[in-house]
C-alpha cells in the first residue's frame, strides 16, 4: 500500500520517530490498534530507520529514505538510481534487526571454534564499547526526551527497576550461587556486577517492536540510567560485592566518564554541529554495531570457553536465565499494581519489563576485564548479553502475537 507525501514530510521532520496518528475521537486502546494499523504499512520506511546500539546500546531516529524520497512515492519507479540508493541505504540500517540471530551465532561460533574470537582480548573492550556509545550519541537529540519528560511517574518506575530492583535480584542469585550451588566467588561478583550495570538500548528496540508509542518513554528510561550510572554502578558494586572483592570506585568512575559519558557526548555535538557528516555516517553505523557487539559477546565466551562449558558454567547459565526472568516479572507485575488506573497500561507494562529485564551487560563485561583480575568475573556478563537478547525477543514474538489476536 503506498504512503502519501504528507507520510514522509512527517517522518523527515521529527526523524522517524514512530508516532501515532491523532485520533480525537476514538478511546486509547482504540487509537492504539489503529496505530498499529497505521504502523504496519508505515514499517517499511519507519522501523528500519531505528538503529538499535547495543550494550548500553538506544535506539536511535533518524530518516535516511527521506532524503531520496519525493512527494509520491509512485515516483521513485521513474528514477532506478534513487530505488537502488534507497534499497541499499534499507539493507545497511536494516542491519540491527538481526542482532538476536548474530549473537546466537557469534556464541556458537566462540563454542565451537575459540580461535575465533580470541584475538579480541581485553584491551580492546573499552574502545569497542565507546564507539557503540558514540553511535548512540550521534542518532540522540535532546528533542527526542521532551514529550516522555511528561510522565515522571513512569520515568522514575523504570528507574527503580533498573537500580532497586535489579540488583536486588543480582545480589539474591549471586548469594544463592555461593551457598547453594557452591560456585566459586569470583562468578558470584559477575551476576551482582551485571546486576548493577545501566539498561541495555535493546529495551527502547524490543519496545519500538512491541508497542511504538512507548519508544521514546523506554529511550529516556535507558538514556538516564546511562547517564547516572557513571556514579550509580561503582557505589552498587561497592555495596554489594565491597565485603567480597575490593572494588576501585574511583578507577569505575573514571572508565565509564571515558567509555559512556564522554562518547555520547562527542557524539551529541556532532549530530549537532555537523549534521551532514552525521547523515553521512549514518548508514555504516549499525553494521558495525552489530559487528562490534558479535566481538564483544564472543570474546569471553571463547578465551573462557572451558569454565563456560563446565558443570560450574552451566550452573551459572541457570542463574542468569533465573534472574533475568525474575526481573522480567518482576518489572511486568509492578507496574500492573502501580499503574492499573492508566488508560495505556498493558504498553507501559511491557515497556517496563524490558526496561527492567535487560541491562547493558557490554558494560558490566568490560568492568569486570578492566577492575578484576579474575577472568571469571566476566563470564556471568557474556552469558547475560546472550540470554538477555533471547529472551527479549522471545517476549517480543510473544507479545506481538497476542496484539495480533486480539485486535
Amino acid at each position: 500500500m503506498s504512503v502519501n507525501g504528507n507520510l514522509l514530510h512527517h517522518s523527515h521532520t521529527f526523524h522517524c520517530r514512530p508516532s501515532l496518528p491523532k485520533f480525537p475521537s476514538l478511546s486509547p486502546t482504540a487509537a492504539a490498534a489503529s496505530s498499529r494499523h497505521h504502523s504496519s504499512h508505515f514499517s517499511g520506511l519507519c522501523s528500519s530507520s531505528f538503529l538499535y546500539h547495543p550494550a548500553s546500546g538506544g535506539i536511535s531516529r533518524f530518516s535516511l529514505i527521506s532524503k531520496y524520497a519525493p512527494d509520491n512515492l509512485s515516483s521513485l519507479s521513474e528514477s532506478p538510481k534513487i530505488q537502488e540508493n534507497v534499497s541499499l541505504l534499507t539493507i545497511l540500517k536494516g542491519a540491527n534487526s538481526f542482532l538476536p540471530q548474530v549473537v546466537l551465532a557469534s556464541t556458537i561460533l566462540a563454542l565451537v571454534y575459540p580461535p575465533s574470537f580470541t584475538w579480541f582480548t581485553n584491551r580492546y573492550y573499552a574502545p569497542a564499547l565507546g564507539f557503540l556509545m558514540f553511535a548512540v550519541g550521534v542518532n540522540s537529540s535532546e528533542k527526542d526526551f521532551l514529550e516522555a519528560f511528561r510522565r515522571p511517574a513512569a520515568i522514575s518506575a523504570g528507574y527503580i527497576g533498573q537500580f532497586v530492583i535489579k540488583p536486588l535480584f543480582g545480589y539474591i542469585f549471586g548469594t544463592i550461587s555461593m551457598t547453594i550451588f557452591g560456585l566459586p566467588t569470583p562468578l558470584a561478583v559477575g551476576i551482582m556486577l551485571t546486576s548493577c550495570v545501566s539498561g541495555a538500548q535493546l529495551s527502547n528496540y524490543a519496545t519500538f517492536l512491541t508497542d511504538p508509542e512507548m519508544a521514546p518513554l523506554s529511550i529516556v528510561m535507558t538514556s538516564l540510567s546511562t547517564a547516572s550510572a557513571v556514579f550509580v554502578t561503582p557505589f552498587l558494586s561497592l555495596l554489594l560485592i565491597g565485603t567480597k572483592l575490593p572494588v576501585d570506585v574511583k578507577g569505575m568512575v573514571s572508565n565509564i566518564l571515558q567509555i559512556v559519558v564522554t562518547p555520547i557526548a562527542t557524539g551529541l555535538l556532532l549530530n549537532r554541529f555537523f549534521p551532514k557528516l552525521c547523515t553521512a555516517i549514518h548508514p555504516i553505523l549499525p553494521p558495525l554495531s552489530v559487528f562490534v557487539t558479535a566481538l564483544c559477546v564472543g570474546a569471553p565466551l571463547a578465551i573462557n570457553v572451558e569454565s563456560v562449558m563446565s558443570p560450574s558454567g552451566i550452573s551459572v547459565l541457570l542463574l542468569v536465565i533465573a534472574f533475568h526472568l525474575s526481573a522480567f516479572i518482576a518489572g511486568y507485575s509492578l507496574t500492573g499494581l502501580a499503574f492499573h488506573d492508566l488508560p495505556d497500561v498493558k504498553p507501559l507494562q511491557r515497556t517496563l519489563s524490558y526496561e527492567t529485564g535487560m541491562q547493558s551487560s557490554l558494560l558490566g563485561l568490560a568492568l569486570a576485564n578492566k577492575f578484576f583480575e579474575d577472568p571469571l568475573v566476566s563470564i556471568p556478563p557474556a552469558i547475560s548479553t546472550v540470554i538477555m537478547s533471547l529472551m527479549g525477543f522471545s517476549l517480543v514474538m510473544l507479545w506481538a502475537r497476542r496484539k495480533e489476536s486480539a485486535a
